[in-house]
């Protein structure tokens, strides 16, 4: 495998044709196009930006959010499916990586997952968050510990994780042990409740991600999502909800293993790419400094306990005979 030390990385930030998978495909296309177009390696995408963000779970009751469920569960992205084979297409075409966040349908639950294309088409990977936050859980499943993935590619070891996975101490840590790179911290945009509390507002969970820099000593690029009017004017029924939820919220950026403030950000209300020039020597020279997961840990003293299993709900066992099958349950499992 030929190795790229020095190259173009680009991170979007800009809002999708909500709740419309078709159409936001086609958006992701011409971005991917645009990206390699001015010689990006790698393209990294928001969280859930197909088929947009679930903003309506964060306005209302459970039972008033309920009525966009079924168009967003219908118009979620599922695996290998004509839509997502459009992605790896599009990656193939302009031989450049994408790691895309969005809403994964599979059967009758909904997850939110990252996935990992490389400058080949192939899909590297996909993965679930862990843990969906706060009004994210009356829609998501959650992920386990084989969705804590780093690649090894011809750009330098890539992974990524989806916005509040970046305040879980351990998560981090577990993804610093696979000595990344390259990170995608995927955001869904910060124009929610922002005169409610600052803890989910762009200048703290910027700090988050470069803060993730410095800690794993790699190169960060934050895509950011971004509300369109159209999402206020479906949404917000009310002075209340128009107050909780504003147009923008774009706060994408790139940063590097120092720290450092690699693109002159967008304003905040303006769709885009950031572009930034890494150079992966940069990582080593970091570690020099502070290992976390090296020289500079202490394990006599603290260690992580890491279950890397998949922990999916069935598991189908091929050695058992066609006539007595079963399927094995999680918990049934564990004991």
């Amino acid at each position: 495998m030929s190795f790229s030390t020095s190259y173009r990385v680009a991170v979007v930030q800009a809002a999708p044709v909500f709740m419309d998978r078709s159409a936001t495909v086609d958006k992701c296309i011409q971005l991917i196009a645009e990206a390699a177009g001015n010689g990006a390696r790698v393209i990294a995408f928001p969280e859930n930006f197909i088929p947009g963000y679930p903003w309506f779970f964060w306005l209302g009751s459970p039972a008033w959010a309920m009525q966009y469920m079924l168009q967003y569960h219908e118009q979620a992205l599922v695996i290998d499916s004509p839509d997502y084979r459009r992605l790896e297409q599009a990656a193939a075409d302009h031989e450049i990586f994408v790691c895309l966040g969005f809403t994964e349908r599979s059967n009758g639950s909904l997850y939110m997952a990252q996935t990992f294309i490389d400058d080949q088409g192939r899909t590297l990977s996909t993965r679930r968050k862990l843990k969906p936050t706060v009004a994210e859980r009356m829609v998501f499943g959650e992920g386990d510990g084989s969705d804590i993935q780093v690649h090894e590619t011809n750009i330098g070891r890539l992974g990524g994780l989806c916005c509040w996975e970046h305040i879980q101490p351990l998560t981090k840590f577990a993804m610093y042990s696979k000595h990344e790179q390259v990170h995608v911290a995927a955001w869904p945009g910060f124009s929610l409740y922002t005169d409610v509390t600052p803890a989910i507002g762009g200048e703290v969970n910027n700090a988050v991600s470069r803060t993730y820099a410095v800690e794993g000593q790699c190169f960060v690029l934050a895509p950011c999502g971004m509300v369109s009017e159209d999402v206020v004017e479906l949404l917000c029924q009310t002075d209340e909800a128009r107050n909780l939820l504003k147009v923008g919220g774009g706060f994408a950026r790139i940063y590097g293993p120092d720290g450092a403030d690699l693109a002159t950000p967008l304003p905040p209300d303006q769709e885009g790419l950031l572009y930034g020039d890494i150079n992966l020597d940069a990582v080593t020279m970091a570690k020099v400094a502070a290992d976390p997961v090296g020289h500079y840990s202490r394990s006599d003293v603290t260690r992580l306990l890491f279950n890397s299993e998949p922990r999916r709900p069935v598991t189908e066992d091929a050695s058992i005979g066609s006539d007595d099958k079963l399927a094995l349950v999680d918990d049934l499992e564990a004991n």
